[in-house]
């Protein structure tokens, strides 16, 4: 399989100067600033970086900010040079790096499109042909003709990924630009980059989501702190990525007090919410399907007679709310509550698909209309790719397929297979 991309023991080092002074003020500041104050810092953006990219593969590159990923997409499109180390790129690169980047602000939408074409090398009549379908797919159609200074950051993203989608790419580098956009409009573009993918377009895709990385690539590469820690089919890197961010976050105390996400009376509250697997243990990740126990655990000031205690499940990045259980819809009737205690939500297979998750709990009185407490987003927690096969959308179904031949005429002709999901 010939190669698209391969950066070769490849190193980037940053001088990070202070601002210069501008006027006298600034020059007077910076002079009674002590020396060490004034020293530029030495950074290595990246150090001794080696992988490969073949022909027709999207791959995935995910880390922390300051790992590297930016800078090892502007080296591949020669924005920047390698202080060492070879680069090495076969094929013509369209590249989505930052918000606007090749439009000018004073040119019309429409405008931009035939000077982004010329620039990759198309005819007037090879854009002309195009700009109908990138108009159409940034839906853009009742500003196409306004400068793009005017445009707001989400047209800026979305003329900007329709044209390099449209104008014939060979090596798509696309940067984490995408999320200003829209839930539709970035399931668009994920929509297209599959059709992309399919046609065996070589794509680069850098992003903090990590579940378009496990949905979209075949192979992913993880960069920490400018270095390769790991190189490996998307589900194995995504899966180890989660685990590492998940340890550091696990550092991070729950706070228990009364934040600006909640409201109530106050009688009665919510403490802490913990989530629990099936050996009992706390926990901050599961797989799809696996049980989880929700452990809400409350303080009530006062005796709270026949209480309602719920929660609501929220995906972490879109904001949909998924599911609102609570004790009452569940016919489990609680007499009172009083002082310390806990309820416990148990899922025998958690549906969720991979993905960041969120929870908020409410206590209500028996009528649903006295608030003690609501707590918004007060606890989180992840669901690692490996529990199902299923990549689209935001459950796994527990469901079962099954096939018929339209043409059996008896039982003996009859093919039928059931496949559990």
């Amino acid at each position: 399989m010939t190669t698209a991309i391969e950066f070769s023991h490849v190193s980037k080092y940053f001088r990070l100067e202070r601002d210069k002074p501008r006027a006298f003020q600034d020059l007077f500041i910076t002079l009674a600033q002590r020396r060490k104050n004034r020293k530029a810092k030495d950074f290595w953006a990246l150090k001794d970086v080696s992988f490969e990219v073949n022909k027709g593969e999207t791959v995935g590159i995910i880390g922390s900010n300051g790992s590297g990923k930016s800078t090892s997409l502007k080296l591949i499109s020669r924005i920047i040079s390698p202080t060492s180390g070879s680069i090495k790129v076969n094929g013509h690169v369209t590249a989505l790096l930052e918000l606007g980047a090749g439009f000018h602000p004073e040119l019309s939408g429409r405008d931009n499109i035939f000077l982004n074409g010329t620039v990759m090398g198309l005819s007037r009549k090879e854009i002309e042909s195009k700009v109908d379908a990138i108009i159409e797919f940034a839906e853009l159609r009742d500003f196409i003709d306004v400068q793009v200074r005017n445009y707001s950051s989400g047209m800026y993203a979305r003329l900007g990924f329709a044209v390099s989608v449209h104008l014939n790419p060979e090596i798509l580098l696309i940067d984490e630009v995408l999320a200003v956009g829209d839930q539709s409009f970035q399931q668009k573009c994920n929509e297209r980059m599959l059709s992309l993918r399919k046609k065996g377009i070589t794509i680069l895709l850098v992003s903090h989501d990590i579940d378009a990385i496990w949905r979209l690539c075949s192979r992913a590469v993880w960069l920490d702190h400018g270095v390769v820690k790991l190189d490996d089919a998307a589900p194995r890197v995504t899966e180890s990525y989660y685990k590492y961010v998940l340890e550091a976050s696990s550092k991070e105390d729950q706070v228990d007090a009364w934040a600006e996400n909640r409201l109530g009376s106050g009688e009665a509250h919510v403490s802490q919410v913990e989530f629990l697997g099936e050996e009992m243990a706390t926990r901050r990740a599961f797989l799809t399907n696996e049980p989880l126990i929700v452990r809400i655990h409350y303080r009530a000031k006062e005796r709270v007679e026949s209480p309602l205690m719920g929660l609501a499940f929220y995906h972490a990045i879109s904001g949909t709310n998924l599911a609102g259980p609570n004790n009452i819809f569940s016919n489990c009737p609680i007499p009172y509550i009083e002082g310390d205690g806990y309820l416990d939500f148990r899922i025998e297979k958690v549906p969720f698909l991979p993905g960041d998750y969120q929870v908020s709990t409410a206590i209500y009185d028996n009528s649903d209309t006295h608030r003690y407490d609501y707590w918004h987003h007060c606890a989180r927690f992840t669901v690692l790719p490996g529990g199902t096969k299923e990549r689209y959308g935001l459950i796994a179904l527990d469901g079962n397929w099954a096939h018929t031949r339209a043409d059996s005429v008896s039982a003996a002709d009859s093919v039928s297979a059931t496949i559990s999901v």
